[in-house]
């Protein structure tokens, strides 16, 4: 089994590049998935968001309000942290029954937008980072989720910077052009380092 670490920042093209690895057959586990999963309305997690931000975090049917939450954490690196105490532990448990249940042969690539953050990177045979210049993704939190400039420097403050995903990388994937381009990227890397590795168990210095 190979493990492989896949991040970036926020608007990079992490996820479409994920999507492209699971197409390719690699077995994915993806942390925003199990985020929602384990905040879901009868959870533990989701009681203990409550206690520790309060009842207005719901929504009307007992759901995680998520634009409240955020709102809510974005600007508050204190209260950010204390999200990711409660969340990510689960997150990171979830995983791992996933990962037990994958073959031994499989290249299993974990989603982990906050990987570098949470320094996880040392917990896979190589990392990979989906990476765009800061502008390139401030155009695309533009057009894809009408933010302001200021809304996506806020956001994007709130993670790693790109120096620091950058230093945390074995492989990165340089995503500014076309989903075209992104999908050989990935293809390539698929073909020449993932499998291989995947059978020989080692993954060759980039």
């Amino acid at each position: 089994m190979l493990r492989v670490g896949l991040t970036g920042g926020i608007a990079s093209g992490k996820s479409e590049a994920a999507r492209r690895l699971v197409e390719l057959g690699a077995v994915l586990v993806d942390a925003d998935l199990l985020a929602r999963e384990v905040v879901e309305p009868g959870s533990d997690g989701l009681a203990e968001i409550v206690e520790a931000f309060g009842p207005e975090m719901l929504t009307d049917d007992g759901a995680l309000d998520r634009a409240a939450l955020g709102a809510l954490v974005f600007a508050d690196p204190a209260r950010r942290e204390r999200l990711n105490s409660i969340v990510h532990p689960r997150v990171r448990a979830r995983a791992a029954e996933i990962v037990a249940q994958a073959p031994t042969d499989a290249v299993v690539v974990q989603d982990i937008p906050l990987l570098v953050e949470t320094g996880q990177a040392a917990n896979f045979d190589t990392v990979i980072v989906v990476d765009a210049p800061d502008e390139v993704r401030i155009r695309r939190l533009g057009e894809r989720n009408g933010l302001t400039e200021e809304q996506s420097r806020a956001r994007m403050s709130a993670q790693a910077s790109r120096a620091e995903r950058l230093a945390a990388a074995d492989y990165v994937i340089e995503n500014t052009g076309s989903l075209a381009e992104l999908r050989a990227a990935v293809d390539r890397l698929w073909h020449e380092v993932l499998v291989p590795a995947a059978g020989s168990g080692t993954v060759p210095a980039n």
